[in-house]
């Protein structure tokens, strides 16, 4: 019997493995509007398409989508990639390693056996709505893996995938004298295939534009459900792909209307802001406990809640201007970060609303301890990584690497350098270090107000913290003028535009998209910056909807940064 099954695991292994290009299914041929011509005067060329691996949290939740919250992902797959800041571009130039493989494998038929087991995880009255006649019935096994399959892989199974999968649940089912037992296989077997576990995107002939590539309507839908909930489209939003509705400008906004009334249009909204800003390190955050006695595994955690919690209220509770991220007196606190504010809680338990008074040093992220915290060393603050995140996060400015044969440590304080202004200051004296640390340090240098986990001060070994400094020419004298610089900054907007872009898309954006960002950035400007319009625009733009054929040379670079 262990042989049997070890020989059957294998199969599910293996039965969907492969899938041909030529034969994947693709949505119905509409002609419609294709949202509104762009109005730069730059020629739109859009970008290729290709594979998208899926994030180690939108896995976990088109796992509980398919089967229910109460079923345990296993924790240890694939890791995620950062490329240029995001997993969401890692996630399209990563593939699977040998070890990863083996992960995906071992954790699809674990899912698969709490789904169809009779445990408190299982979804088998959900998953099966026939009663099988037997340990083998091919009706009832076909009927319940075309509808999981159409879920998992976002688009209905091919004959052939179907009658594979089919012939694998008779088989086990008879091997195993279960029908759940060996429907377990085959469930294993979409589990670990490519087309669930990667996004495919490889479009179809335009009919509007002979010799172009769209995006599917299948392809639409799982781009949307990805950006917008951060998960698989559910059956309603399929539905539309399959009636061709999303080819049309009316049933993208009528699918988008639907997608951001949902409450998971918050959860999809917190996944960006976390990759773009980098939240999801906070788990991991460590502090030295001698050093910051206000540290503690929870601190974290709540910091990101805390960002998190901001963002979704000025997007969606009180609709703002996105550009109050950085200066806005509201934030939402719990008693721990309370206590290192040093600020009564406003809520005995969890997070409540905190606005800070007019003369506080405080406003807006720069000020929160998510950014304050993350972009600091175990032990101090740091000007150079916390001036490095306003540059390339919020200003898509990159510094140029120190040079390999450089010393980058800073000298210990003294009596003649006791803040970090001062050992900055004697560091820049080498003009190898200078070429860099000007780009960020000077800015960085407007926070130290704040210590290592967020803490303000006034003084550092007794000397008084100098918080002024410039932003491309354009002075400022303590933290929340940094931040108005950085709102004021030309690049602000654009930068968030571009990244919101990026992430949407998958890959950096290309020459040929310039045009496309132009419009959309304008489009932001003149609807008040904010940024649930701005998604509407960025879904009905060509740079969403259509692509390019596969070049014959395959690069690692995609666009520029």
């Amino acid at each position: 019997m262990a042989n049997k099954i070890k020989w059957l695991g294998f199969m599910a292994g293996m039965v969907l493995a492969c899938g041909e290009r030529g034969h994947l299914p693709t949505g119905p041929m509409a002609d419609g509007p294709k949202g509104p011509p762009p109005r730069s005067d730059k020629p739109f060329s859009p970008a290729e398409g290709g594979l998208r691996r899926l994030t180690e949290l939108q896995y976990a939740n088109a796992i509980h989508d398919l089967f229910g919250p109460e079923v345990v992902v296993p924790p240890r797959l694939e890791p995620d990639v950062a490329i240029e800041g995001l997993v969401a571009l890692g996630a399209a130039r990563t593939s699977v390693s040998p070890r990863g493989v083996e992960q995906y494998e071992a954790a699809a038929l674990d899912l698969a056996g709490q789904a169809l087991g009779t445990g408190p995880a299982s979804a088998r009255s959900q998953i099966v709505a026939c009663t099988p006649s037997g340990v083998s019935d091919d009706a009832c096994a076909r009927t319940t893996l075309a509808a999981l399959g159409r879920r998992a892989f976002r688009r209905p199974l091919t004959a052939a995938e179907l009658s594979r999968l089919v012939t694998l649940a008779g088989t086990a089912g008879r091997a195993l004298g279960d029908f759940h037992r060996g429907l377990e296989l085959p469930v294993a077997a979409l589990l670990e295939s490519p087309h669930f576990l990667f996004r495919v995107e490889l479009g179809e002939p335009d009919p509007a534009a002979p010799g172009q590539l769209r995006f599917t309507a299948w392809e639409l839908a799982s781009r949307l459900s990805f950006l917008m909930w951060n998960t698989i489209p559910d059956e309603a939003l399929l539905d539309a792909a399959e009636r061709g509705e999303l080819l049309t400008d009316a049933g993208l906004d009528a699918a988008l209307d639907r997608l951001l009334a949902s409450p998971r249009a918050r959860l999809g909204l917190r996944s960006f802001f976390t990759d773009l800003l980098e939240l999801y390190r906070l788990d991991e955050l460590v502090k030295d406990p001698k050093v910051f006695v206000q540290a503690s595994a929870e601190l974290g955690p709540a910091a990101r809640e805390e960002t998190l919690r901001g963002i979704e209220h000025l997007i969606f509770d009180a609709p703002s201007d996105y550009r109050e991220i950085l200066t806005t007196r509201r934030t939402f606190l719990d008693r721990r970060l309370a206590a290192i504010y040093e600020v009564p809680a406003p809520a005995r338990e969890g997070f409540g609303m905190h606005t800070w008074p007019d003369d506080s040093p405080r406003a807006g992220l720069l000020t929160q301890a998510s950014v304050l915290a993350l972009y600091a060393h175990a032990t101090s603050s740091s000007a150079t990584r916390r001036g490095k995140f306003v540059r390339k996060t919020l200003l898509c400015a990159n510094p140029a690497p120190p040079p390999v044969d450089v010393n980058t440590m800073l000298p210990e304080p003294s009596g003649n350098t006791p803040t970090l202004r001062d050992r900055v200051a004697e560091h820049l004296r080498n003009e190898n270090c200078a070429v860099c640390h000007r780009f960020t340090d000077p800015i960085g240098l407007g926070l130290e107000n704040f210590d290592g986990v967020g803490r303000y001060r006034a003084t550092e070994h007794g000397a008084v913290i100098d918080a002024s400094g410039e932003l491309s020419k354009v002075p400022f004298s303590n933290p929340r003028e940094l931040a108005a610089a950085v709102v004021a900054h030309p690049d602000f907007v654009p930068c968030f535009v571009k990244s919101i872009y990026r992430y949407a898309g998958g890959h950096l954006e290309t020459a040929g998209e310039a045009g496309v960002l132009e419009d959309l950035t304008a489009d932001f400007a003149a609807g008040g910056h904010r940024v649930l319009p701005l998604l509407r625009q960025l879904v009905k733009s060509p740079g969403f909807r259509r692509l390019a054929p596969p070049s014959d040379t395959v690069s690692t670079k995609r666009g520029s940064p």
